[in-house]
């Protein structure tokens, strides 16, 4: 059995939650992203935002904190059911990044995962490719981020 058979395209998991505060929308941005509309409440109000909202970086990053703890989970379940458990390479990337809504504070993202492909890698035949669209939903039903990325996994 290859790994890649634990995949199923079209398969969609939720891969975990955030709710963001404004006390980490300002911290973040002004380590990583330091626009007036991140950092500032009073300036971000007369923005096109209307308000102060998280730096699309941040929303982003969050996916990926996400993203890591549920496949960490995930594999633990896997071990304790005696299943095989992937062994995740690095990301070749991603495509088609898309803010699509501002993420403001006191908005929760439900984060999730779609398979979109499974293949071998040709130029690292030990390696498989699995390709996602990944995307975070507001609690209005909102998309706000999407875009589409891969991850190796060892065969």
């Amino acid at each position: 059995m290859s790994s890649l058979d634990l995949f199923e395209i079209g398969e969609r998991v939720e891969i975990g939650s955030h709710t963001y505060t404004a006390d980490e929308i300002i911290d973040y941005a002004t380590k990583f992203d330091p626009q007036p509309f991140h950092i500032d409440e009073e300036t971000a109000r007369k923005s096109i935002f209307g308000a102060l909202c998280a730096s699309g970086w941040h929303t982003t990053a969050l996916w990926m904190k996400k993203n890591v703890e549920y496949h960490k989970a995930r594999n633990a379940r896997f071990k304790a059911e005696g299943k095989p458990v992937p062994v995740f390479g690095p990301s070749p990337g991603l495509s088609n990044l898309k803010w699509l809504k501002p993420v403001y504070a006191g908005d929760k993202i439900c984060f999730f995962n779609t398979i979109t492909a499974t293949r071998q890698s040709r130029s690292k035949p030990e390696w498989g490719i699995i390709e996602l669209y990944s995307e975070g939903v507001n609690q209005h039903g909102d998309k706000v981020v999407g875009f589409d990325n891969a991850v190796l996994v060892r065969i």
